[in-house]
């Protein structure tokens, strides 16, 4: 399979500038990325690329004063993931100890019982003190995620922040829709939360089937089916969601609110997250917008997350 190797250059260098470049340019196709001193390369199949796709998504790149340019070239034949495969990531522990308060999520100081996430890569595996939690005599549950080349791992704020709100919600019972599934992970954690079944959907081949894999993993693959595609698939799957979530890039979201909205059950919930906190308005106004109202938010450095009902 031939690449092409993408050198994006970001002037001023800015960390959250490239964590938001990957997001987009992965959105794009790219399949996997490594960090330089003034930015990133990424790497996308030649059959994949799209110049002008790639040239409209940065176009829009949300960050006042960046400027990012880039150089194509083709790349040698190697594994441009291997290295990820075989380093993987420490295990991470999300919790679910927030409250909605005046329209914003806030610690609880460990107020009640809560469950956590222990979330790791079948390699690192957690610890017997990281399987239980001083705020709750529950034991924590555990999800294992084979990552290969999908973003969504537990590692970046945007998904464990939709991670932590699962852990709010009362998913017994519920259907789910998870629109860019990526590895699959919040679908997961959702169907060990409770939830009756999961649907979800990436633009991207490998993604569509890593989660597939990581659902047989987690034991959760019964109830879990993973669709090839982009929003316009919704169109072909029957009925309606308790709950729509998705970790997109903005442009993306405010695109597809309206698809979601569609899918969305009387009395169900949305939670959005893969933007920034400067996004949260024009987010919010799009919601109003469909009839969908902000009933909280988190934030994690310059990343958010919207819970709408």
């Amino acid at each position: 399979m031939k690449y092409y190797e993408v050198r994006f250059n970001i002037s001023p260098m800015n960390s959250d500038a490239c964590d938001l470049l990957a997001a987009i340019a992965g959105e794009a196709g790219f399949e996997t990325f490594e960090e330089t001193e003034t930015g990133l390369t990424g790497y996308i199949q030649q059959t994949l690329y799209d110049k002008q796709a790639l040239n409209d998504c940065l176009q829009d790149f949300p960050f006042d004063g960046i400027t990012i340019s880039y150089e194509t070239s083709e790349a040698e034949d190697r594994d441009w993931n291997e290295q990820w495969e075989l380093q993987g990531f420490e295990p991470i522990i999300v919790s679910g100890k927030w409250k909605e308060e005046s329209g914003r999520w806030k610690e609880e100081s460990g107020k009640r019982n809560v469950q956590t996430l222990v979330i790791h890569d079948g390699r690192h595996l957690p610890t017997d003190t990281s399987l239980t939690s001083p705020l709750s005599p529950l034991p924590s549950i555990e999800i294992e995620i084979d990552a290969k080349m999908a973003f969504g791992t537990g590692t970046h704020e945007t998904t464990r922040m939709i991670c932590s709100t699962l852990l709010d919600l009362n998913l017994q019972g519920k259907r789910v829709l998870d629109c860019g599934t990526g590895t699959g992970i919040l679908s997961i954690c959702a169907l060990k939360l409770g939830a009756r079944e999961a649907v979800g959907y990436d633009i991207d081949e490998w993604s569509a089937d890593n989660a597939r894999h990581n659902a047989v993993i987690n034991q959760v693959d019964c109830r879990f089916t993973s669709l090839l595609g982009d929003a316009s698939i919704l169109n072909k799957v029957e009925g309606v969601f308790d709950l729509v979530m998705a970790n997109i890039n903005r442009n993306i979201l405010l695109t597809d609110l309206p698809a979601f909205r569609r899918k969305l059950a009387p009395g169900g919930y949305i939670i959005l997250s893969g933007f920034y906190t400067d996004d949260i308005p024009c987010l919010k106004k799009k919601g109003e917008a469909l009839g969908l109202t902000l009933v909280a938010q988190k934030e994690s450095g310059s990343w958010a997350a919207l819970l709408l009902h």
